[in-house]
């Protein structure tokens, strides 16, 4: 295999950054996932939950994607912005409460208050993909599925807790 110039000389791959994207994100997705992981045959199981539940299985390849299709916004955003934008800011904002919400939904067993939370995180992302919108349209458009499945996760957790209340 062929080196790049790049890579003989040391300097750091073009695509570094993306990689730290990525493993931010992956990440976020990976340690909520020890909040998630162990209340599901138990606590989760025993919920009643509305007709248009998914299955358990939909939604490990489907927040995969959507962490997947973060980073790379994120990383085309931070390509023409640099750090210290506030797209970027409401990015890691969103992804902070991304993650406070599977504390509270799975591991505190608290659907009202991961709902209050979730629809914080809406305003949040709502916000994010404006401002990625305006740094780069595709990174905007890369945000919108993500928005799309925390509405609808929004309307889920929503359910969950009238069910269940």
């Amino acid at each position: 295999m062929e080196r790049t110039d790049n890579q003989m000389d040391g300097q750091p791959s073009r695509y570094r950054p993306l990689m730290f994207f990525l493993l931010a994100t992956l990440g976020v997705g990976a340690t909520a996932s020890l909040f998630t992981t162990p209340s599901i045959p138990g606590w989760y199981a025993g919920l009643i939950k509305p007709s248009f539940n998914p299955p358990n299985w939909v939604f490990a390849p489907v927040w995969t994607t959507l962490y997947v299709m973060m980073a790379v916004a994120a990383w085309r955003v931070w390509r023409r912005t640099g750090l210290k934008d506030r797209a970027l800011y409401a990015f890691w904002a969103q992804l902070f409460l991304n993650f406070c919400w599977s504390g509270i939904f799975f591991a505190l067993h608290q659907p009202g208050l991961a709902l209050a939370e979730l629809l914080l995180l809406d305003a949040v992302l709502l916000v994010t993909l404006v401002l990625f919108w305006g740094r780069d349209r595709l990174a905007g458009l890369l945000m919108a599925p993500y928005l799309a499945w925390t509405s609808f996760a929004s309307l889920l957790n929503y359910e969950i807790w009238r069910l269940n209340g």
